[in-house]
């Protein structure tokens, strides 16, 4: 599910007493919104900047999904993300030199998809039945693929050289479950108990052909292609996660299935998994049992050994992710919500730990 946030950057090398002086100390989330463009948060002596100027509602992409791009002249560099009005939610890009946003798409009623496309420099997005790429600089657009009546599927990621679509097409019995009961705490647990099918797919950006690569009785969900390996695409057996070997990979070409970690305690849970920068290793939020033990865990993919990094319970997140360098993770950190997930305290951390070691440790 996604989470609204206030986009915001925050920069871990500027601290309080780097040329920082004249700016507010303020303690991040007092304010809704925040006042100021800039500010000095009071727990950390971070410099927080506003990145999206514009009223209203400003949503981050999921976790694992990449929305930057790099610059292709002295303008800056750009990153995309979604605006509510009541006019519609829609795609725009902020310039992260001079904080100037943009609209790309269309007023469509609802848009989803969020997939940056950085060679390309399009964005692909998906409104009712068609998909479309939008070009960042020149906003030109054009309709990718338009899903058959007996097909209503979504797409949700890349693959590394841009040609691939990936995604799970539904039954309509699950997306009449998810009409009835549209509160997570509602569906969840129906859908996973159903036990009804869900494909995997591909579409060919430039041909528009779609490749039905995997069926199965499991809710086949959190679709990722690798980074760096256009065949590889990573998908889970939705549910709840102490019930479930969630995280899976499938070859593109030869349909090769395999499970990348298998559960080895009653009450474990695994999941939110993304991959390394490299796509040699797919890490993930593993709990020996769930509330107990916490870690990010990677599983490389190329010998199976796992790595561990141990959390203090305060340290642990909803969602993670890895540094260019693979030096540093960071979190979202966590609340008091539904299962799985035990009472923490919010926040962003900096868990410092080195996860470049090649051989499987705990740190």
């Amino acid at each position: 599910m996604k989470t609204t946030r206030s986009l915001a950057l925050l920069s871990c090398l500027l601290l309080l007493g780097i040329g920082a002086q004249a700016q507010k100390v303020l303690a991040t989330g007092a304010q809704k919104p925040m006042a100021a463009a800039e500010w000095i948060d009071e727990a950390t002596g971070h410099r927080i900047v506003r990145l999206t100027g514009l009223s209203g509602e400003n949503e981050s992409f999921y976790f694992h999904n990449n929305p930057f791009l790099r610059k292709t002249g002295r303008e800056g560099d750009k990153m995309v993300y979604y605006h509510k009005s009541p006019q519609g939610k829609q795609l725009y890009v902020v310039n992260l030199k001079t904080r100037q946003s943009e609209p790309l798409t269309r007023a469509f009623a609802s848009v989803s998809g969020e997939i940056v496309a950085p060679k390309r420099r399009e964005v692909f997005y998906q409104t009712g039945d068609s998909v479309y790429a939008t070009h960042v600089d020149t906003k030109k657009t054009r309709l990718v693929f338009v899903f058959p009546a007996d097909f209503k599927a979504t797409i949700t990621t890349l693959n590394a050289d841009e040609t691939l679509l990936g995604g799970a097409w539904s039954t309509d019995e699950e997306k009449e479950i998810s009409k009835k009961y549209p509160a997570k705490s509602d569906f969840f647990n129906r859908i996973y108990e159903a036990k009804l099918p869900r494909t995997l797919f591909t579409v060919n950006v430039q041909t528009g052909q779609i490749d039905k690569l995997f069926t199965d009785k499991a809710w086949l969900n959190h679709v990722q292609f690798s980074p760096t390996d256009p065949q590889l695409l990573m998908f889970c057996h939705e549910g709840p996660w102490h019930k479930v070997d969630r995280i899976w990979t499938i070859d593109t070409k030869s349909k090769d299935v395999k499970l990348v970690h298998k559960r080895t305690m009653d009450m474990e849970i695994a999941g939110h998994e993304f991959f390394s920068p490299d796509g040699k290793t797919i890490w993930y939020d593993q709990q020996l049992p769930r509330g107990e033990t916490f870690y990010v865990t990677g599983t490389d993919l190329k010998n199976g050994h796992e790595r561990k990094c141990q959390l203090e319970r305060n340290e642990w997140s909803v969602h993670y992710t890895i540094s260019p360098s693979q030096l540093l993770f960071a979190g979202d950190g966590a609340t008091k919500r539904p299962w799985p997930r035990p009472p923490m305290a919010s926040g962003f951390i900096c868990c410092g730990r080195r996860v470049s070691s090649s051989s499987p440790r705990s740190w």
